[in-house]
């Protein structure tokens, strides 16, 4: 069976025009998260309760900090004066507050991290969830979660803020 050249091009001009019914019936979202995380109460929220959380032991390492550099000020404007057995006994004393001071501090930030990041996933999972309801009920085909370039009229970041924010993050 031999196509005619009539018959091919009538064939890819059906094809095309199919294709372009059917692209225009293709509901794109796009979902900024970092937005969400920056905006959504919940979010705010889950921050506030972190700054609640760590303020009194972040203040303690930063007092900590203070009263060790001041020791070394101390030491250093007394060193010239002071015994070798003496100086050498504070250098000590300072290098071993200095070791703790350097391990509190690190054990808060794992401690500081680790709750960010539960908190982060649970503003996420909730994100996640406003997202497949919204795409449900308005008859998204596709969520795109981050995108090098979003037309803000697919952009529906504030419509997930807002479901968010109205279902108290829930």
């Amino acid at each position: 069976m031999k196509l005619s050249s009539r018959h091919i091009a009538l064939c890819a001009a059906l094809l095309v025009t199919g294709l372009c019914a059917s692209a225009q019936e293709f509901k794109v979202g796009i979902v900024n998260l970092d937005r969400i995380v920056r905006e959504a109460n919940s979010a705010k929220s889950a921050q506030a309760k972190l700054e609640q959380e760590f303020t009194k032991r972040e203040k303690e390492i930063a007092d900590l900090g203070n009263q060790i550099k001041t020791l070394s000020d101390k030491l250093e404007r007394e060193a010239p004066t002071l015994p070798e057995s003496q100086r050498n006994a504070r250098q000590k004393q300072l290098v071993d507050q200095d070791r703790e001071f350097q391990r509190k501090r690190r054990e808060f930030q794992e401690d500081l991290n680790s709750r960010k990041n539960e908190e982060l996933q649970v503003v996420i999972e909730r994100a996640n969830k406003a997202v497949k309801s919204l795409a449900e009920s308005e008859k998204y085909d596709l969520i795109i979660q981050e995108a090098v370039y979003i037309n803000p009229k697919h952009d529906i970041t504030d419509k997930v803020i807002k479901s968010l924010n109205a279902s108290g993050g829930r």
